[in-house]
């Protein structure tokens, strides 16, 4: 192992397998795939390794801006980190698991696209990825979303709201699915609820920090930092090496399997300045559609869950609705993000909720590369598909809160983004529909896996960052 290397000790060094990028994606690929096989890796990483203690200190997950490092047309942000781990960083834990319908969308309803997997497919996968994370859940969960084997952490401390909601609503209102430690671990405190997910203070948050070196400081792995890649080097139907850049200067490395798992903005503009286009190249790149709105009690007060946000609710997910508009999921929070309320004796009766919709690609929304060979975003708008679900979704929320004293709903208004950017490399069938197969094998180059979100074909509400994992899980399994 050696964690940082330097670029001229590896380069024109030949690898069994090369990893770019060290989040969801590719951190679990090689979690996973070197306990299968005996393989001599390297990753290569445009960031530095910031240490939890680092990231406390600088009060940042990172020190290169995500803003910096892509061009666009919009204004819409589009968060990532970049640093050892990427995503696992920064990301808040909500670890719910895709609904079985959201892998067969054009079967059910007709439209978007089929996944070219299932959720039964991708379940055992699941339950390894949560093992991995100690995710927190809800045993009743169960009834929605199968599951072979229990939570390994039991469920957060749910709120008042939450409990008055899921005794009524039981079979559509479960505590939140969590990466933040219910019960402490080796390596993780106890949640703390200071709502600082982006940056736990207690370190109760799965992160490649606390739950992933054992990868990065494998004795087979090596991990070459600020290391940027450029290009991926093919010929006769297989990538040879990659191109990188470290300090100003050039680097290669060559190798027999490669994995992208940069992002959904910066695999596609690899692939893209190595002349690896196509029609589904960068094309599709969205998002979750979320809204904000807040919620007067009479007489109930709120912020006694142990958690940040302590209820996941569908009422307003599954039905033939989303053959016309998006699946909506409610969070239920347990912070106040608008304050208290200023009132005597009331100050704990508000509630704070955030509904997203899933959203459907639109070619209208591309990543292409500027005059420099960068990332370039080119954003229109969400589908009709995801706004109309939000439209919906607030005309029937005051019946969904029927089990609570509602005195009154403010809209808080649109959420500027989820973070969760997906789908400029889709998985399918074949080429004519997608970039990689259900594998995560590129098409045409069948020594290239591509991870991470990049790959979904569609967008669920709910968040990605579970999926991803299973996800690449599977693929390792699979390639191993």
């Amino acid at each position: 192992m050696t964690l940082g290397i330097a670029p001229e000790q590896i380069a024109d060094e030949h690898f069994d397998v090369v990893l770019i990028g060290s989040g969801f994606g590719a951190a679990f690929f090689l979690h996973d795939f070197i306990k299968r096989r005996k393989v001599r890796a390297v990753v290569l990483e445009w960031g530095r390794h910031n240490t939890h203690e680092w990231q406390i200190g600088h009060d940042a997950n990172s020190d290169i801006e995500d803003k910096k490092t892509y061009r666009s047309n919009s204004a819409k942000p589009w968060n990532y980190t970049i640093g050892l781990g990427g995503g696992t960083n920064c990301w808040y834990a909500n670890t719910p698991r895709f609904y079985p319908s959201d892998f067969k969308l054009k079967s059910l309803y007709g439209v978007g696209q089929d996944w070219p997997l299932s959720y039964d497919d991708l379940e055992p996968f699941y339950c390894e990825a949560e093992a991995i994370m100690s995710i927190s859940g809800d045993p009743d969960m169960a009834t929605v979303m199968p599951r072979s084997v229990p939570f390994p952490q039991p469920p957060h401390r749910m709120s008042t709201p939450d409990r008055m909601m899921k005794a009524s609503q039981p079979q559509q209102h479960f505590v939140m699915p969590t990466a933040r430690a219910r019960v402490a671990t080796g390596q993780r405190s106890a949640c703390c609820a200071s709502f600082r997910c982006w940056l736990c203070p207690a370190d109760a948050k799965f992160t490649a920090n606390n739950g992933l070196m054992h990868v990065f400081e494998h004795p087979q792995v090596s991990v070459c930092l600020s290391s940027e890649v450029r290009r991926l080097e093919n010929t006769g139907g297989s990538v040879r090496s990659v191109t990188f850049v470290n300090g100003g200067n050039e680097y290669r490395v060559s190798g027999d399997l490669f994995v992208l798992g940069a992002n959904a903005i910066q695999s596609p503009a690899i692939m893209l300045r190595s002349d690896l286009g196509g029609e589904f190249v960068g094309r599709g790149l969205h998002e979750a559609y979320g809204w904000s709105y807040e919620v007067f009690l009479d007489g109930v007060d709120n912020f006694d869950g142990s958690t940040i946000t302590t209820g996941a609710n569908f009422g307003l997910y599954e039905g033939q609705h989303r053959t016309r508009y998006g699946a909506a999921m409610v969070f239920f929070e347990n912070r106040w993000p608008y304050g208290l309320r200023a009132e005597p004796g009331r100050l704990r009766q508000t509630l704070a909720l955030v509904v997203t919709t899933e959203d459907l690609p639109r070619t209208e929304n591309f990543v292409s590369l500027d005059e420099n060979a960068n990332a370039y975003v080119n954003y229109d708008r969400p589908s009709d598909y995801a706004t109309e679900g939000i439209v919906r979704a607030a005309e029937k929320l005051p019946a969904l809160l029927r089990p609570l004293p509602v005195e009154q709903i403010f809209d808080r208004g649109r959420r500027r983004t989820e973070s969760h950017l997906q789908g400029t490399l889709r998985m399918g069938t074949d080429a004519t529909d997608s970039v990689v197969d259900r594998d995560m094998i590129h098409h045409r180059l069948r020594n290239l896996v591509v991870v991470g979100t990049s790959t979904f074909p569609t967008c669920s509400s709910i968040p990605p960052s579970l999926t991803a994992a299973a996800l690449s899980l599977r693929a390792a399994s699979r390639v191993a």
